[in-house]
């Protein structure tokens, strides 16, 4: 390939851009072997993948593309953005798509429309027999890509039918039978009778207090949500959901501390022994200066130690106790236990869930999790359970570079040499007890400076938990393990991760390992080695595809949807659902949910004390100007295409100057066109957030209609007109058409229609 670069081009320059130091060393020494010209630079360079610049005679090559990694097939992902329930995947041409109100189709690309005498690029979508739908910008957050919960091709809808209006009914009709039994035992729940915990003391104000890190405000509002809980006369339920590191175990720690204060006991449930001696080394080091009594159970403890933990719990001489399954056992009795605490539930067995129900029944129990199982996923969509998001990263936290690869000697030397030279340590994941030992004695041989250690459930409890300290106190260098740290393991220092046969791995276990990384502010690495792609099974794909792609802050909402969308809705409800889901798509069919249970729980009369959201205006815009984004500013149409879905699903104006900062960064200043499509979209939403129900911009002139419907009345009406005519130009004229408010400005010449509409509307607002 450069021979044919340079005979094109006889004085390119071409460089090989290498992801350290120590690749560049090889392949120089490499190059110079094979006499290769001087004109190849060769440098350290991270970049994700290479590319080249004709006109300027550049080619640059990366390391990637000279050894045997392997880089997945990648999503394009335009903006790193706050996770939602509904993933948004990229669309590309010959997807199946589905529209909310036509159905199923295939995706035909992007075609540009006149309308209004401009031109706008609008989503094509095919249907059955041919039948087209073009979906103009404005309507395409009611495209999704299809997605379902099993393997095959979806039938294709028939546009004037009114099959799928009738399938989506009897989806919510279904639904609602379902969610109402559900929603049925939440409200019961509510209406039990608990204990109503005190106010914030002064103890409460100085632990909080002594909280060595600002609290993100995702975590505030979990802290405060909790409160509320704990406050209210009725069994707390509440789920918080966060990534790795964000801060979910200062939210247990302060409503545990609440909770002892008042009286009463707290059980802390873990899955592991290992997170068992975290949390008790996290809540005693937190608690330190207040007298509360803390223990821990579980296998590192003798049997001896544990009966005297038992009756000292019974005897209400223990007032937080920190343990793993053995909690749940028979003979452990509390005298009177106010707080549940459920860490990572999704590691816990079906006996254990079941024997956990038992006690949360009339506890206030607060459940912990990166990545919530799919049921208690599909729970908190129903409505079924409360709700809370830690989805604000720390400071300084940066994301987790993912890199899939095969086995390589070489990378897993290089990988290790580079975290030990900056200080740091490696967690090497090798999930298989019986081989183990004999992956640890080939790490040594790669990597014979390291110090190695093995770490694996099956060792005494004495042994493990020895070889751990060591880890924690940096005497070990590289810790070849099970999954036995994937749960809470706290290790500031080790910021690189290999998983060895990550394939072999769920998505839950291998996003709750990633997590064990990237617990500070150093750049953090994952490697997951899998074997050649040919012997990979679809879903091995898919999980692999869906970790890479997300490694991203924030992404564990993400995962656990997509873990929801590959696992199946039948694992949660059974076939008829599943069904539904195939019929559907996955994201429809979460809607459909969600308005059914909106509908059940006004008829259930639940949480009518909250005010509602004041629906949200949609002014429609005529502006006769040419406003999409150019092919030969982004070439790819499944880009165009995430710009403009991210476009359309802007709440707010600052959104869409954001992505304007990226598209500028990404690729370069926006061309005419372009900067026509994002004033008109900040436009559109000033204008509606103006009560406008229309707004033409044409020929130097402007033309805006208020319905009266939407303007107040009365004493009020008067001020908002005074406020109107106070904050537009003189220029500007009102007059009453029917039951509408119109007025109109005609523009100087030589004025930006668009940027003078932005000008108006933001006066009247």
């Amino acid at each position: 390939e450069v021979d044919d670069v340079l005979q094109q081009f006889p004085n390119a320059s071409i460089v090989m851009a290498c992801d350290s130091d120590g690749q560049r060393d090889r392949l120089r020494e490499l190059f110079f072997q094979e006499d290769f010209p001087h004109y190849i630079h060769i440098s350290t360079l991270n970049l994700s993948s290479g590319f080249s610049w004709p006109a300027e005679k550049l080619f640059i090559y990366t390391s990637r593309e000279l050894y045997s990694r392997v880089r997945l097939p990648k999503l394009d992902k335009l903006i790193k953005r706050p996770v939602s329930f509904r993933e948004q995947s990229s669309m590309h041409r010959g997807d199946y798509v589905v529209h909310t109100d036509y159905g199923i189709g295939i995706f035909q690309g992007l075609e540009k429309i006149r309308a209004y005498g401009k031109v706008r690029e609008c989503l094509t979508i095919e249907y059955l027999d041919g039948d087209k739908v073009y979906v103009p910008l404005e309507k395409m957050d009611q495209v999704q890509k299809y997605s379902a919960a099993e393997e095959g091709v979806p039938a294709l809808s028939k546009l004037g039918s009114i099959n799928w209006e009738k399938l989506k009914e009897r989806t919510k009709q279904r639904m609602k039978e379902i969610a109402g039994e559900l929603i049925g035992l939440y409200a019961a729940r509510r209406m039990q009778e608990g204990y109503a915990f005190a106010e914030d003391t002064v103890w409460q104000n100085e632990l909080e207090a002594s909280f060595q890190f600002e609290e993100t405000i995702d975590q505030l509002n979990a802290i405060r949500d909790v409160k509320f809980d704990l406050a209210a006369s009725r069994p707390m339920d509440r789920l918080v959901c966060g990534d790795v590191g964000y801060g979910k175990t200062e939210v247990a720690v302060r409503a545990a501390f609440k909770v002892v204060t008042d009286g009463k006991q707290v059980a802390v449930l873990v899955p592991t022994t290992i997170l068992a001696q975290q949390h008790f080394m996290t809540f005693s080091e937190r608690m330190k200066n207040f007298p509360v009594r803390i223990e821990m159970i579980s296998r590192f403890k003798s049997p001896k130690e544990q009966k005297e933990i038992i009756e000292k719990l019974q005897d209400g001489k223990i007032d937080l106790i920190i343990g793993t399954h053995r909690l749940l056992s028979k003979d452990v009795k509390f005298k009177d236990i106010g707080l549940l605490v459920v860490d990572e539930e999704q590691r816990f067995g079906v006996m254990h869930k079941e024997n956990i129900k038992l006690i949360k029944n009339s506890v206030d129990t607060l459940t912990l999790s990166a990545t919530p199982i799919p049921r208690t996923m599909h729970m908190a969509l129903m409505g079924a359970k409360d709700m809370s998001i830690i989805n604000s990263p720390p400071n300084n936290r940066r994301p987790i570079k993912t890199e899939v690869s095969r086995f390589d000697r070489d990378l897993i030397r290089e990988a290790v040499l580079k975290e030990i030279d900056r200080g740091g340590q490696v967690f090497f994941v090798h999930n298989r007890v019986q081989s183990i030992y004999g992956m640890a004695s080939l790490v040594r041989d790669i990597v014979p400076e390291a110090s190695v250690a093995v770490a694996h459930g099956q060792m005494k409890g004495h042994e493990l938990e020895k070889v751990m300290l060591k880890f924690l106190q940096g005497a070990v260098q590289v810790l070849v393990c099970t999954m036995i740290i994937e749960n809470g393991i706290d290790m500031p220092h080790a910021n690189t991760l290999i998983i060895n046969r990550a394939d072999k791995f769920g998505l839950a276990q291998l996003y709750q390992l990633r997590g064990r990384v990237g617990r500070s502010d150093q750049q953090a690495y994952a490697y997951l080695i899998i074997p050649p792609m040919r012997r990979l099974s679809h879903d091995a794909i898919r999980r692999l595809q869906t970790i890479q792609e997300n490694s991203e802050l924030g992404a564990g909402y993400k995962i656990a949807m997509r873990d929801l969308e590959i696992r199946g809705a039948g694992n949660i409800f059974g076939a008829e659902q599943t069904g539904f889901v195939n019929a559907l798509g996955f994201d429809l069919y979460t809607r459909i949910i969600k308005e059914a249970i909106r509908e059940i729980r006004k008829e259930k009369n639940l949480d009518v004390e909250e005010v509602e959201e004041e629906p949200t205006l949609d002014a429609k815009v005529e502006c006769a100007v040419d406003a999409y984004l150019p092919e030969d500013y982004i070439s790819s149409t499944a880009e165009r295409v995430d710009v403009y879905r991210r476009l359309v699903q802007a709440s707010k104006p600052q959104q869409i100057q954001n992505l304007q900062k990226e598209l500028v960064d990404r690729f370069g200043e926006l061309p005419e066109k372009a900067q026509n499509l994002f004033d008109y979209m900040i436009i559109k939403m000033l204008a509606s957030k103006a009560k406008l129900s229309k707004l033409v911009l044409k020929d130097q002139h402007l033309t805006g209609e208020f319905d009266y419907q939407n303007l107040p009345a009365g004493e009020e009406f008067k001020s908002w007109l005074h406020k109107l005519v106070q904050a537009v130009p003189k220029e500007l004229a009102l007059r009453q058409e029917n039951d509408q408010l119109v007025f109109e400005l005609f523009l100087t010449h030589g004025k930006s229609l668009l940027k003078e509409a932005k000008n108006v509307l933001q006066r009247i607002i």
